[in-house]
């Protein structure tokens, strides 16, 4: 079955929700779910399926790619909490310590010192909790 046939059939949540635990963690993400009430549940399911169902299956880039573009965007819009998230996702689809730190450098410099900063406090805590640095 191709991509476009997948979409078609409506199945975007559980496509979207195999993605979200394979980069972002089962624990992580079935926590989530089991404590949307109704009113946080449209939220789970509008990420789950446009977010991870759709644009994080498209054929077009791999996810290590993704996760390239989600840490730069994420430093730009200075969200450390999401950022927070997408370095260890980052971690799982293979992006390195080294490309982490390139990138945040990267974006520094397109997106101001304190974006920046906050970029690198907020994957510093996560690599060394993870244990990728010391």
């Amino acid at each position: 079955m191709s991509y476009n046939q997948t979409v078609t059939l409506g199945g975007l949540f559980d496509i979207g929700l195999s993605a979200r635990r394979e980069v972002l963690g089962a624990d992580y993400v079935d926590k989530s779910l089991e404590s949307a009430n109704d009113f946080m549940m449209a939220f789970q399911h509008i990420t789950t399926e446009w977010c991870w169902g759709y644009a994080w299956n498209r054929p077009g880039l791999d996810r290590k790619t993704r996760s390239i573009i989600n840490l730069a965007m994420l430093t730009a819009l200075n969200k450390p909490a999401e950022l927070k998230l997408h370095v260890k996702g980052a971690i799982t689809n293979g992006v390195t310590v080294d490309e982490i730190k390139e990138i945040l450098l990267h974006a520094t410099v397109y997106c101001g010192i304190p974006s920046g900063l906050e970029a690198f406090k907020t994957a510093n805590a996560v690599l060394t909790e993870m244990g990728e640095i010391k």
